[in-house]
């Protein structure tokens, strides 16, 4: 996060003792009475900034010094960067200076701002920041000379009304509403007066004011925005800037009239017609006449957002201006419908101009959002905005964070109105997901709240699939972006990627493997839950297997499967057919897909058996395959001690009567074979690299299927035996701890102590399938209570063979 010496600062700023920072303290007082300020003591302010600031809870101060701070901030006299430190220790410090600050404000705007700052951040309730209130809005009423204290006043007011927006009455509302008409509306045209310098021989001269121009040069003809260009700006044109900011919160917190936009419809509709026919909307109370001007103004933007600008820099502000206009106009719409008939021909125009351009990718939102809220009223067809929406901006905007961010938040908003009305928003999660397989550690959270709405029946099979197949996605996205960087031509650049890179970017054009990354890649559902030559898929990617951003995705994927399944199993958007199958369907996929990339399986396993215990007799020759390896021990070690718990808890006929002793006893041979492998004692041997649970589960999986086929229980009870043997053998003493080696000896002794009665293991190790439901433990008459009172008799006090 920070650099190492930034962490030393932080890490001894937090660490200072109480009696060193009140010496300091003292120090820095004795500096803040000088006459003359020092480099000195801005370093003094600046470390004790630090030191309040590092900390989550607030540092107490002398009083003598945060009275004297005070009065360093409150000094318009005062050099203008002491006042800031000022302000940003107080803001940090114990005990709160509201009430002192607000007893006098000053009418110097800069030190009024660094006040206020404070006053808002330590401020504990309305009545807090009251005084604060009032003094803005009699400088709102004044017309001082200087004229400056405005431009520092909507921005304090601002974010003092998202704080406290019941703080204005009706009355200052609708004097700050007439206020924000004119500087909205009526800022003059001309540019600021700069000074030039007149010569050597002669003093600097007022140049005469140009006029303002557009952003492609044309003189401005129309009123000033925000997109009128000059060198310099008067009061009133910068007070139309801060208006254009904060008009958006004030629509948003304060209503027109106080009622519902139902019961005052006759009247908002007359009040339209009023403010569209009339010469003069000044007609209008003030809230409604806002509306007006701010409606006109959004357009304005939007029209002067279509002139081709000189500089960069002005086309990055016009993209800006149309998001916060486009906005603007939708909850005005919102607020007054009678609007939407007005503002419809503007926004259509405005896509039909944005649509195609990606750079304009961000602005889409928006209209979107304004053809979800207002399609029907005006009855537009929105059918094709979102088609274009949810099928190319993620495909071709999916490595562009903040779209990403923004996009997930749209849909996150919409829902549940996107579910219902618009078609192709289920259909779309093969595109919506690149978002997360590009971005997934910023939008893990954002995905987990979406994926509910996403899974429909008729698609929740191959979401499954997609879900399992989010790391493949992330490497294919990787292999798009690479390919489009560079020629297949230029080798060079190619091998620079890397070996492995360069052989994957090779297959990825090969038209060999075209159809498997179309499908990987594809927009939308609805062309099959998946392919059949995934193995091989699988095999093309290895080489991008330890890809950090296919790593991230893969740790993803148990956190999306655990929300899908619940929401399955919850809302019941499957049948029991179709809930089998989703469940053989992955873990047929899962196994195979471990040797691609092993993160994403931990857990996954046991989740698909409870929801479906058949599955391990369905998946048995593809799981039994699996867990007969020991290779798969060293590699993904984690997935497999999972696995071989798995069949310990879910091979019993009292899940599947399938389950026959043949079936059993493959499965014990299997795991019989590699314990003893994994243990044999050689003095060659090195220590070994797999951790003592893995030993333990091994051990209480082959006990529980003994249990059930009480043939093998001397096979199992001498295999136990030996684990004495193992565990004090050198190279397991080197490696393991001594509470790992008691650990293994003891589940050891302890299963064949419980083996030695075979009914009563039958019972303890493999209990029914209803053995963890409420009535065990509240119906005395039940057998469990007396079998443990059993077991007990035979067992040490202390023991702990059941497995966690």
């Amino acid at each position: 996060m920070y650099a190492a010496a930034t962490e030393s600062l932080i890490k001894q700023a937090r660490e200072i003792k109480e009696e060193e920072l009140q010496r300091f303290c003292g120090r820095i007082f004795k500096q803040l009475h000088t006459k003359d300020v020092s480099g000195d003591t801005v370093d003094s302010l600046q470390r004790l900034n630090l030191i309040v600031s590092a900390t989550k809870y607030a540092r107490e101060l002398p009083s003598d010094l945060v009275m004297k701070l005070q009065t360093v901030l409150r000094s318009s006299s005062c050099p203008e960067q002491l006042q800031v430190l000022s302000s940003s220790i107080i803001r940090e410090s114990s005990p709160p200076s509201v009430h002192s600050l607000c007893s006098d404000p000053s009418h110097d705007s800069r030190t009024f701002s660094y006040v206020a700052s404070v006053v808002l951040t330590q401020a504990g309730n309305k009545e807090d920041v009251m005084p604060l209130c009032h003094h803005l809005l009699k400088s709102l009423e004044s017309r001082l000379s200087d004229g400056q204290i405005s431009r520092h006043t909507l921005p304090i007011l601002s974010k003092m009304i998202t704080a406290y927006p019941e703080i204005l009455t009706d009355d200052q509302v609708n004097l700050v509403s007439r206020k924000l008409v004119d500087w909205l509306r009526y800022a003059s045209m001309q540019q600021g007066a700069s000074m030039s310098s007149g010569g050597f021989f002669s003093g600097p001269r007022t140049r005469q004011p140009a006029p303002l121009t557009e952003v492609d040069g044309v003189v401005v003809g129309n009123f000033f925005t925000v997109l009128c260009v000059g060198q310099s700006y008067t009061e009133d044109q910068w007070m139309n800037m801060y208006t254009f900011s904060m008009i958006k919160s004030w629509l948003l917190t304060y209503d027109t009239d106080g009622t519902t936009n139902t019961e005052s419809g006759s009247q908002l509709v007359l009040m339209s017609m009023v403010s569209a026919t009339s010469s003069s909307s000044r007609l209008l109370p003030p809230k409604e006449r806002l509306r007006e001007k701010a409606f006109e103004y959004c357009q304005r933007l939007i029209e002067q957002s279509d002139r081709k600008a000189l500089k960069k820099t002005d086309t990055e502000l016009q993209k800006a201006c149309i998001i916060e206009s486009v906005s603007i106009m939708d909850i005005i719409c919102g607020e007054d419908p009678s609007y939407v008939y007005r503002a419809f021909p503007c926004i259509k125009a405005l896509y039909g101009r944005l649509n195609g351009d990606l750079t304009y990718a961000r602005a889409l939102l928006p209209i979107a959002q304004f053809y979800l809220n207002h399609s029907e009223t005006a009855a537009v067809d929105s059918e094709a905005v979102f088609c274009q929406l949810f099928s190319h901006c993620p495909a071709e905007q999916f490595n562009e964070p903040m779209l990403a961010f923004e996009f997930v938040q749209f849909c996150l908003l919409n829902a549940s109105v996107l579910q219902d009305r618009v078609a192709n928003y289920r259909q779309s999660f093969p595109n919506l997901l690149k978002f997360l397989a590009w971005n997934s550690s910023g939008l893990i959270e954002e995905f987990v709240e979406l994926l509910p709405s996403l899974i429909a029946p008729d698609t929740a099979i191959e979401l499954l699939h997609t879900i399992l197949d989010l790391p493949c996605l992330a490497a294919a996205l990787d292999l798009q972006q690479r390919s489009a960087c560079y020629h297949a031509s230029d080798r060079t650049t190619w091998d620079q990627q890397g070996a492995k890179v360069a052989a994957c970017l090779d297959a990825f054009r090969q038209p060999l493997y075209r159809g498997l990354f179309l499908y990987i890649l594809r927009p939308e559902a609805g062309t099959g839950d998946t392919i059949d030559r995934l193995k091989m898929l699988h095999e093309i990617l290895a080489d991008m297997s330890e890809s950090p951003r296919v790593v991230r995705c893969a740790q993803v994927v148990p956190v999306l499967l655990q929300v899908y399944f619940n929401t399955v199993t919850q809302v019941r958007v499957t049948n029991e057919r179709s809930g089998h199958l989703i469940a053989h369907t992955s873990m047929k996929k899962l196994l195979p897909s471990i040797s691609f990339c092993t993160s994403k399986s931990d857990g996954l396993s046991h989740a698909l058996c409870r929801l479906h215990p058949p599955l391990i007799v369905d998946q048995s020759r593809e799981i039994l395959e699996f867990a007969s390896s020991p290779a798969n021990i060293y590699s993904k070690e984690d997935f497999y001690t999972h696995v071989v718990w798995v069949i310990g808890e879910y091979l019993s006929v009292s899940y599947d009567p399938r389950c026959t002793v043949e079936l059993i006893t493959s499965f014990f041979e299997s795991l019989e074979a590699v314990l003893f492998e994994i243990t044999q004692v050689r003095q060659s041997a090195s220590p070994p690299s797999f951790s003592p649970r893995l030993v333990t589960v091994l051990m209480t999986t082959l006990a529980k299927l003994a249990t059930r086929s009480q043939d093998l229980i001397p096979r199992v009870s001498l295999c136990l035996s030996k684990m004495r043997t193992f565990a004090r053998s050198a190279p397991v003493m080197a490696c393991y701890s001594e509470e790992d080696t008691e650990e293994i000896i003891t589940r050891a002794h302890e299963l064949i102590n419980l083996l030695k009665l075979p009914n009563v293991a039958q019972f303890v190790l493999a209990p029914s399938a209803g053995g963890d439901s409420p009535r065990w433990h509240r119906d005395t008459n039940a057998s469990l209570p007396q079998g443990m009172r059993a077991v007990s008799g035979l067992l040490h006090r202390h023991s702990s063979f059941l497995p966690t």
